[in-house]
């Protein structure tokens, strides 16, 4: 992970104010989530099923 100013001096450009936070990274669409380890594999079967627009399936994957 860099930080906005790391970024800044690599690329040479003023970012946006609020550039790598939160609510910044949410405006753009960007997705993040905090889940324990042994709830990854639900999650990402939920998530995917999601933006593929398939029916949840009940069934362990």
């Amino acid at each position: 992970f860099a930080g906005p100013r790391v970024i800044e001096q690599t690329v040479r450009e003023t970012l946006p104010p609020g550039f790598q936070r939160a609510e910044f990274l949410l405006e753009k669409g960007a997705l993040d989530l905090i889940i324990d380890r042994r709830r990854m594999r639900d999650e990402i079967f939920s998530l995917l099923s999601l933006l593929s627009n398939s029916p949840k399936n009940t069934n362990k994957v």
